[in-house]
C-alpha cells in the first residue's frame, strides 16, 4: 500500500512538470534573480554606416562588399536581396533591423528599410 503511494506521488510529479511552461508568460514565472541571460544575435549585422554607404547604381559586387552576403536571396526574385539582424540583449526586448535591395539590369535601384540612408 505505501509503496504504491509513493508510486503515484513519483508518477504525479513527472506528468505534472510536463505542464510547466519555458515560453511567453510562465517563464517570468521561472526567471532566477542575478542569472546571467546572454545576448542573442541572428542573421547580418546590419549598421546605419553600411546603409549610408549604398547608392543608387551600384553593382551587385559593390552592394556584397559593403553589406555581406545577403541572408536572404529569393529563388524566383533574383533581383531582390534581404538582410535581417535581430538583437536581444540578455532577456531584455528585442530589436530587429531589416535592410531589401532591389536590382534593375544588375544595378542598384532602390533601398527598402527600417533603416534609411542620410541625405546629404
Amino acid at each position: 500500500m505505501q509503496t504504491s503511494l509513493i508510486y503515484t506521488v513519483i508518477l504525479s510529479a513527472v506528468v505534472l512538470t510536463g505542464c510547466a511552461s519555458s515560453t511567453g508568460i510562465g517563464s517570468k514565472l521561472i526567471s532566477f534573480p542575478g542569472a546571467y541571460k546572454i545576448d542573442v544575435q541572428q542573421g547580418n549585422a546590419v549598421t546605419q554606416e553600411m546603409v549610408d554607404k549604398l547608392k543608387d547604381g551600384m553593382t551587385r559586387i559593390q552592394v556584397r562588399y559593403i553589406m555581406g552576403a545577403p541572408l536572404l536571396e529569393d529563388t524566383f526574385n533574383i533581383d531582390r536581396w534581404d538582410y535581417i539582424y535581430s538583437m536581444q540583449p540578455g532577456g531584455k526586448v528585442r530589436t530587429q533591423k531589416m535592410v531589401t535591395v532591389i536590382f534593375e539590369n544588375d544595378l542598384l535601384k532602390s533601398i527598402s528599410s527600417n533603416l534609411m540612408p542620410d541625405s546629404q
